[in-house]
């Protein structure tokens, strides 16, 4: 089997450039510190860092065996991203009705308790959401064409999904890490700006993920 290096170099820079504006880990930070401005920098970091872990784990799980788990249990992609949709709305019209900064209790928890919550909802739906879900299975069923090879399970498409996730990863932890200096930089009144703003886009983004899974689901009842 022939291996082209220049192929999977393009796959990878693809499949980065194509959910780094979905996942957004840039907008994301302002989001990130919102939920955890009363914790130490430590903490942030260590959050940080096991959300990308987490966000690695679950893109690298929609792009090899998504479709696969989806059509499992019977579930579509627009029922996906109406269910994901709705909870990021949620999520965003909480931030952006919520106090600027978030002190109470900050001494009480604990980095057990803090990480318990890495996974949801950290990073999903906040970070890899329904609509990044989508486009890495959309990825990984046409990834195989695109490098003309047998499968996902082939080295091109194997290296190819590790480089482009790990790229988009560790551009998630990054962002987290720096977010409180990013908002010492920004000062109070720029971040509180930056923090709204970030929620109400988040709420949007909700809204319009939702609102594709509806067209999704009713087309096809109206013959679309």
């Amino acid at each position: 089997m022939e291996f082209s290096a220049a192929d999977v170099v393009k796959a990878t820079v693809f499949i980065a450039a194509t959910l780094f504006p979905i996942v957004n880990p840039l907008g994301g930070a302002p989001i990130f510190l919102s939920l955890t401005g009363q914790y130490t920098s430590d903490t942030q970091r260590l959050l940080a860092r096991k959300i990308a872990i987490n966000s690695f784990a679950l893109l690298m799980a929609s792009l090899f065996i998504g479709a696969h788990v989806l059509a499992f249990f019977g579930i579509s992609l627009p029922a996906v991203q109406l269910g994901g949709g709705l909870i990021v709305a949620a999520t965003g019209w909480t931030l952006l009705n919520q106090p600027d900064r978030r002190d109470q209790d900050a001494g009480q928890i604990g980095d057990h308790d803090i990480l318990s919550h890495a996974f949801y909802p950290y990073t999903l739906p906040l970070t890899v959401g329904p609509g990044t879900i989508s486009v890495a299975i959309t990825l990984g069923a046409n990834l195989p064409k695109r490098l003309e090879s047998a499968s996902m399970l082939s080295v091109e498409a194997l290296v190819a999904s590790l480089g482009g996730s790990i790229i988009i990863c560790a551009l998630i932890w990054l962002c987290y890490a720096s977010a409180e200096r990013m908002s010492r930089a920004l000062g109070p009144t720029g971040t509180s700006v930056v923090m709204r703003l970030s929620s109400f886009i988040l709420f949007c983004i909700g809204v319009q993920i939702a609102w594709n899974g509806v067209q999704g689901l009713v087309k096809p009842m109206l013959g679309r």
